[in-house]
């Protein structure tokens, strides 16, 4: 069987299917991406032949926010559209097509590939009320918010109108696209390797608190931690706090002036926390990150209600005690008291005092800890839950 992936920051949710499926002999995977991804990556990963395009070059500023985003997302299409078209005049005509709906380099593939099967990839439909926009009333987001969403939205409703089938990693996510669209949408997480990020069997607890986000900014909550800091000191005053994430923005606005949330919270607490104790380690290699996670004493995941983050599965399956936002994407794997906490998002006072009382608590507390493992093992492993699941989604396009 031939399959093409199409993710301009390629493997991103693709990284395990895609090396899984290029294992079989009797399988040709190619994937598309940004050019930059292919510099930095190479051609060949993991088995996969992967293919650059240009990804387009605009300037936000001469077109305004909303027109840079349209026009990104049709150029971006054009793109991949061109980079298809060379695979094919070269002979690969894929059987099935893992897609990202949302970027805009599904828009033209089945007008070059028209006999293949698509399943575009659901990540996350924008609406105005009961999603990330809006949740936050410290951050309102941008003025023309109406306009921004139908422009975001617009290439995953046509990657869907194009394809066979959806696929969405939770169901809350699902939920978020229209009712019409939710039956063709699959749900099947991209999986993690449960295998590898397993607990240490005598892991070190010195009152590690960690708080790991790629970026550090209010959807995933860095404004609400940040808070509870000096309250957190305060009922542990021997904990040692380590902050893994950077400074840019990948989902929130960013702030004027080149100011970074992290100079603005740090600002906002100076005075009221020692921050010698606290550490802030940007962005780490995987190994460090996991080594870190299993020497955490209580690991605080905040997030909007927006995507799932890989790092709460991955925390959860190496058996941290996980203190997590009352929000749905986290509601939907956690139970409070069950397989970890959880805290209103909106109260650095309680967050404070729950992972306060995780840390006080932590010996008795490992039931939570094993029962974290048993939901990322038995709901998310890559190799026993997720895979099957791909490999009957592609049964099913095909055979029809």
């Amino acid at each position: 069987m031939k399959l093409l992936f199409v993710h301009q920051a390629y493997p991103a949710q693709y990284r395990y299917l895609a090396r899984a499926l290029a294992a079989s002999p009797k399988n040709e995977v190619v994937a598309l991406a940004d050019r930059a991804r292919v510099d930095r990556y190479g051609s060949d990963v993991g088995g996969v032949r992967v293919v650059g395009y240009q990804p387009p070059q605009l300037d936000p500023g001469r077109l305004g926010e909303t027109e840079s985003m349209r026009s990104a997302f049709l150029q971006r299409g054009r793109a991949a559209e061109a980079a298809a078209t060379d695979l094919e005049r070269a002979g690969f005509r894929p059987d099935v097509i893992f897609a990202h709906a949302s970027f805009g380099d599904a828009a033209f593939l089945k007008d070059v590939f028209p006999r293949a099967r698509s399943i575009v990839y659901c990540e996350y439909f924008f609406r105005a009320q009961g999603g990330d926009i809006g949740f936050d009333p410290e951050f309102p987001g941008y003025g023309d918010v109406h306009a921004r969403i139908r422009v975001a939205n617009a290439p995953a409703i046509a990657a869907l109108d194009a394809a066979e089938r959806g696929l969405s990693p939770m169901n809350w996510q699902r939920e978020q696209f229209p009712e019409r669209y939710r039956g063709r949408i699959a749900v099947i997480h991209e999986g993690i390797d449960t295998g590898n990020l397993a607990p240490e069997e005598q892991p070190a607890r010195d009152e590690l608190i960690t708080y790991v986000s790629r970026s550090l900014e209010p959807h995933r909550g860095f404004h609400v931690f940040m808070r509870a800091i000096p309250a957190l000191q305060k009922l542990r005053p021997r904990a040692r706090i380590v902050i893994v994430g950077g400074d840019e923005v990948s989902y929130s606005q960013a702030l004027p002036g080149g100011e970074t949330y992290r100079g603005r919270l740090l600002k906002e607490i100076e005075g009221k926390a020692d921050l010698s104790r606290v550490r802030f380690a940007g962005r780490v290699p995987f190994d460090q990150y996991v080594a870190l996670l299993r020497q955490s004493s209580a690991h605080v995941y905040l997030t909007y209600p927006f995507v799932l983050s890989w790092s709460l599965l991955e925390a959860m399956s190496l058996g941290c005690l996980v203190v997590g936002s009352r929000t749905p994407p986290v509601e939907e794997v956690m139970r409070h008291g069950e397989n970890g906490l959880l805290a209103d998002f909106f109260s650095p006072e309680a967050v404070a005092e729950t992972v306060a009382d995780a840390v006080a608590r932590g010996a008795e507390l490992g039931p939570l800890r094993a029962a974290a493992r048993r939901t990322a093992v038995e709901g998310y492993d890559f190799a026993t839950v997720c895979l099957p699941r791909h490999l009957e989604l592609i049964r099913e396009v095909v055979s029809k």
